[in-house]
């Protein structure tokens, strides 16, 4: 319950504590807060038996635990009949980025020709540098 508490915050918590209520009163609380959070325990074990019990038969692998997000997606992707595991395993991304690359740069094994090569755009290819006499278009918006 109190996993991230270290030797000194629990050494500070507990002379806090004798502070506050006391050498006499500090058992005394003690069993208090105790006695709380058992009560507290008692009652959540018994809303789940009565939960359990509605539900039915159905769902008598029902686990509360399931309802925690991080535990279900966990739960429900290690599941070997979705077959995420051999999805998993049979994409190569080195390969499928091999070829992505390949097609952006159209080595398809074929000599490329300007303008369209296969019924698509070349888009590696360079504009033509502009002669001396010309000048590039001017955009008003831009400058």
């Amino acid at each position: 319950m109190f996993n991230d508490i270290g030797p000194l915050e629990l050494v500070t918590i507990i002379v806090l504590a004798v502070l506050v209520f006391g050498p006499d009163k500090l058992p005394k609380v003690i069993q208090d807060v105790m006695r709380t959070i058992r009560k507290i325990r008692e009652f959540s074990e018994s809303a789940k038996q009565d939960i359990r019990s509605e539900l039915g038969p159905e769902f008598k692998d029902f686990e509360f635990e399931d309802l925690n997000p991080k535990t279900f997606l966990r739960k429900q992707l290690d599941n070997d009949d979705l077959g995420l595991k051999e999805i998993r395993n049979g994409f190569d991304l080195k390969k499928e980025m091999a070829e992505v690359t390949d097609a952006v740069h159209s080595r398809d094994g074929q000599a490329s020709t300007p303008g369209l090569s296969g019924g698509r755009v070349d888009m590696t290819k360079k504009p033509e540098t502009p002669g001396d006499d010309d000048r590039p278009p001017f955009d008003a918006d831009a400058t």
